[in-house]
């Protein structure tokens, strides 16, 4: 019964309580989301000042 043949032919359920979800709603469920505020900014940051230290450094070999 690992084939899911028991079930694959069933016709597709459609619920009288709940209205169809549009392709945009649906697809908005499973985008991501920030689940750690700031974070983004922070790396910015930490990339920002890394690439001003490599260009001290660059700059002073030269």
């Amino acid at each position: 019964m690992n084939d899911y043949s028991d079930i694959i032919n069933l016709p597709h359920h459609v619920s009288n309580k709940h209205n169809h979800m549009s392709m945009s709603e649906r697809a908005a469920q499973f985008s991501p989301f920030a689940a750690l505020t700031g974070y983004e900014e922070a790396i910015r940051k930490v990339q920002e000042e890394h690439d001003s230290e490599n260009e001290k450094v660059s700059y002073q070999r030269e």
